[in-house]
């Protein structure tokens, strides 16, 4: 029976699906779109590009970190994610923070803990007292988000209420100043700004009883003396003390002073610039107003940027949004035009009502700490106190309650392992872990306790999250994905491009160490994840990306054929399963991981004898098998299960189409098949050689390691040692590479390399290995070099296989003697691309093929040369298939001869080496040979602990050029 859906079932469970988390229904729907509306965004940019996203499909929990990890992958979403929410849950420590800054200072002064008369001593007491305030300002406010969200809400109604109210009094005071300015004095004395806080006359006399008498202000310039005599301040005596108006009103003309800007650094006095003042210098005294900090405009880009954060605070509670699409975009811009409206007119009407030195003036110490715009503000300064109270534990609460929720969201995907518990929630749906983590967190940012540290700290996780969301929705566009079809149409990928560039460089601007520092965290993050998180598949861009790249890669590698500096070996590695579909020699893998070392293609390939409509299931669970155990052996690559009627059909499919385009395997690591001497069937060693008539075929190099189970597991590493290469027969120089790889993994990395050649007797051995020695040392190559004398007759069946004699050999490392230019006139170092050369197998199919010769191919041999050895070759070949293919005694006594004198020599010299390489003969053409063939085999490897059989294809090679 079939169970799938029906049409109409589906689409209406698609037309009712909620976004809405556990225990929403309490949340009150309008409190979200209020939300966004309290603070703007530096650009519109991003707003437009989050829009675009928030508006292609449903947006459950967790906002803008849902938005970016669908739309960039887990590694970027999770890294944005976390850094964002450090950023949210700072930014409730700031408003924490400044609404107690408002408390003590402007509203309770009287209220201070910690106090001090030293004026150096003052700023620390304050900190002090922000601290043990702020911590208990925390704990009630985590108290209110914890008994429910609703309450946040009935708050977040009243806290707008305050906003709106100190907008519109600032509006009518800056009108009223127009025309009736309000009494604000400050006391200059030339051009420099005098504090209020201890004199009590703006003058440097008083009258006293009918009498003139220095006031309190002379004190401070006179080292305290009340004499007129007294030695005073130079600066003080030449200038006089004046009083200004420090809000003169909108019809003053103030702007054009306070139009240009004016950075100065910290202890620098504040100064009127048109005001008066005598050339003398003084000395600094602690009655005039002074700098508390060195300003620029990148420092205050920092400082001012978190308060215009409020993009993100809507759509971080996106789950309790009834249609996250519609809110989110229409929320988020009006909020944007209206707090940029706002903000901006804002800044005009200062610089247009109130002195420069006024507005420089952090603490109001020349206004007796009173607040400079409740001052300006109408009907009373206490509109704008109050208000900014309100405002700033409102937009704490937000933090709050906005920050778990994202942090619960990224727990909840599960990504990050040890962020579990944080997705855990009480009964109706609130994120108490979450919670308790984000108070944790916000209660660092209260202990800084200084606003202008901790101002710059969120400026850079949440520009990193704007930029995220410009790239996100940027490449979404220019991939074209097919998925992306977003309702708000009003983006372009050149704008999000733009939105990412500026927000880049904000962080860089406002803080270039802090923007390193945070794109160091988010890195740390993204490689955490990457290496040790769960895998998570969403279709998001960065995967598209590299669906993109890849093709873009494999099309350029269809362009030509690649250099021979750039052969590598690409492996197609043959495991065996049992018939638990276990792999029967796991350690095959093992070393294919250590002579790739972690680089190149690798492709591990398997066969199952059966038909792929019955045994699709086993496929797919042989396949996981296999999976694991390149995970737990290191090995990145692919997998490829083949299912056929016969093992070597099956492994002929896998040898002919494995791979994509230029990224196929040019060699195949096989193992050698133990015990087939004994075995009554003789079909696993002919499917053996069945495999390596194939791999010739296809021109691919072969590697057969034998006694697999003995070489070594990733964790051994040996410690001293040999890998000892038989070099005798040359086959483009694959033996001298192979060692060269294994030696960069950390298992054979302490051995050294020993490279043996067999001479014949007429040969100059030690000619030779000197040659030898040169030729390795052209090939970057560090190894000993020994040449091993032996009788013609006793190497021949293995020399006289279709590759190159030993006098060509020889040729060749003599060649390594010639000057420069003729090296550079004869050629690099081996192969012919156009199977000039090809080291095919002894009477294979391919004997007949034609073999041209090209006078560009690169060659190590002349022309007349080459001609000269295929004669001599094409006699030898002709000996060498008459022997294999002899009467079986003769033949057998002939070939054993040859395998016995080799097995000799090299079991004399390498019985203790870590490794043994050699070179592997190819199998006869006529069949009836092939048992032979594996006694050949056999009895030349007979004593070897580990071996490695090579056999090149003819278009591997080893270079001596850069």
């Amino acid at each position: 029976m079939d169970t799938r859906p029906k049409v109409s079932s589906l689409l209406n469970r698609m037309a009712n699906y909620t976004n809405l988390t556990q225990g929403a229904k309490e949340h009150e729907e309008a409190e979200n779109i209020t939300e966004g509306k309290k603070k703007p965004t530096k650009t519109m940019l991003t707003a437009i590009s989050m829009s675009a996203i928030a508006t292609n499909g449903v947006v459950p929990a967790g906002g803008s970190y849902f938005m970016i990890s669908r739309a960039l992958g887990p590694e970027f979403g999770g890294a944005v994610g976390l850094c964002f929410y450090l950023g949210t849950t700072f930014a409730a420590a700031m408003y924490i923070l400044g609404a107690i800054e408002i408390f003590l200072v402007y509203i309770v002064p009287r209220a201070a803990i910690f106090r001090s008369d030293d004026a150096f001593k003052e700023s620390a007491a304050m900190l002090n007292n922000m601290r043990v305030y702020g911590t208990a300002f925390l704990v009630l406010m985590v108290l209110v988000v914890f008994i429910g969200v609703r309450y946040v809400n009935k708050f977040a109604s009243l806290f707008l209420a305050c906003v709106i109210v100190s907008i519109l009094a600032i509006y009518a005071g800056a009108i009223k100043s127009s025309f009736a300015p309000p009494h604000f004095p400050v006391c200059m004395l030339g051009n420099r700004t005098l504090s209020s806080r201890h004199i009590d006359i703006c003058s440097k006399t008083k009258e006293m009883n009918n009498m003139t008498v220095p006031s309190k202000l002379w004190g401070f310039f006179c080292n305290s003396s009340q004499f007129f005599n007294a030695t005073c301040d130079e600066y003080f005596v030449h200038n006089n003390v004046t009083s200004i108006q420090g809000i003169p009103g909108l019809a003053s003309g103030v702007i054009t002073e306070n139009l240009w800007s004016n950075y100065l650094p910290k202890g620098e006095i504040l100064e009127k610039p048109s005001a008066k003042s005598s050339d003398v210098l003084g000395s600094l005294n602690h009655e005039y107003v002074l700098v508390d900090i060195t300003t620029s405009f990148t420092l205050l880009v920092g400082i001012f940027f978190p308060s215009v954060t409020g993009i993100m605070a809507g759509s971080n509670r996106s789950g309790d949004l009834k249609d996250a699409q519609k809110s989110i975009p229409i929320g988020t811009i009006l909020a944007i035009l209206t707090t940029s409206f706002v903000y901006l007119s804002n800044v005009v009407l200062f610089g247009a009502c109130i002195e420069g030195v006024v507005l420089r003036d952090k603490f109001g110490d020349a206004v007796k700490g009173n607040l400079v715009v409740g001052t300006l503000s109408w009907p009373s300064p206490w509109v704008i106190v109050i208000g900014s109270f309100f405002s700033t534990c409102g937009a704490g609460l937000q933090s709050l309650t906005g920050a778990p929720r994202l942090l619960q969201a990224i727990a909840k995907d599960n990504i990050i392992p040890f962020l579990r518990v944080f997705g855990h929630s009480k009964a109706n749906g609130e994120p108490t872990w979450a919670l308790l983590l984000t108070a944790a967190i916000a209660e660092l940012g209260i202990l800084i306790a200084s606003l202008d540290l901790v101002a710059p700290i969120l400026s850079m996780f949440f520009l990193m999250c704007y930029l995220f969301v410009n790239l996100a929705c940027a490449l979404q566009t220019l991939l074209r994905t097919p998925n992306w079809r977003p309702r708000f149409r009003y983006y372009h990928w050149a704008l999000s491009f733009m939105g990412m560039s500026i927000c880049l460089a904000l962080m860089f601007i406002s803080s270039w160490y802090y923007a390193i520092v945070a794109m160091v965290i988010a890195g740390m993050i993204y490689k955490y994840i990457e290496y040790q998180g769960a895998e998570k598949e969403w279709g998001d861009g960065i995967r598209g990306l590299s669906l993109s790249a890849a093709r873009f890669a494999l099309l350029r590698l269809e362009e030509g054929p690649p250099h021979t500096k750039n052969w590598r070996p690409q492996l197609l590695v043959l495991l065996k399963l049992d018939e638990d579909l276990h792999v029967k020699h796991p350690r095959l893998l093992t070393f294919a991981s250590q002579l790739k070392a972690g680089k190149g293609l690798t492709i591990v390939g398997s066969v199952i004898v059966g038909n792929f409509l019955e045994n699709y299931g086993e496929a797919l669970a042989a396949e996981q098998t296999i999976k694991h155990l390149m995970e737990a052996e290191k090995v990145k690559g692919f997998c490829q299960l083949v299912v056929a009627a016969k093992l070597k059909e099956g492994i002929s499919h896998l040898i002919q189409s494995c791979g994509l385009g230029g990224m196929k395997h040019n060699t195949v690591v096989m193992g050698w098949p133990n015990g087939w001497r004994q075995s009554e069937d003789a079909r696993a060693w002919k499917t053996f050689i069945g495999t390596v008539r194939v791999t010739t075929a296809a021109h691919l190099a072969l590697l057969v390691a034998k006694n697999i189970s003995f070489f070594p597991s990733n964790v051994e590493q040996f410690s001293e040692g040999h890998i000892d290469v038989w070099w005798i027969v040359h086959d483009g120089g694959m033996l001298m590479l192979l060692p060269f790889l294994l030696k960069q993994h950390k298992v054979w990395r302490k051995c050294n390399i020993r490279i043996f050649t067999v001479a014949q007797l007429e040969d100059n051995s030690i000619q030779m290995k000197k040659d030898l020695a040169t030729f390795l040392y052209h090939l970057r190559i560090e190894a000993e070099v020994e040449v091993v004398e032996m009788h013609d007759s006793d190497i021949s069946a293995y020399t006289y296989e279709r590759t190159l004699m030993m006098e060509q050999r020889s040729q060749m490392l003599r060649h390594m003697r010639l000057s420069k230019t003729e090296r550079d006139r004869e050629a690099q170092l081996v192969k012919d691309r156009n199977s000039m050369l090809r080291l095919t197998s002894i009477g294979s199919d391919e004997d007949e093929e034609t073999e041209t010769y090209q006078e560009k191919v690169h060659m190590t041999w002349t022309k007349d040369k080459y001609m000269a050895s295929r004669g001599q070759k094409a006699k030898s070949m002709e000996g060498f298939q008459d022997l294999l293919n002899m009467r079986p005694d003769q033949s057998n006594v002939r070939r054993m001869h040859t395998a016995v004198k080799l097995n000799e020599v090299i079991v004399n010299k390498s019985h203790e080496a870590k490794l043994v390489l050699l070179n592997m003969p190819g199998p006869p053409r006529n069949p009836e040979g092939d048992e032979n063939y594996m006694e050949f085999l056999e009895v030349l490897t007979e004593g070897l602990e580990r071996v490695l059989l090579v056999r090149g294809g003819g278009s591997e090679v080893i270079t001596i050029y850069s």
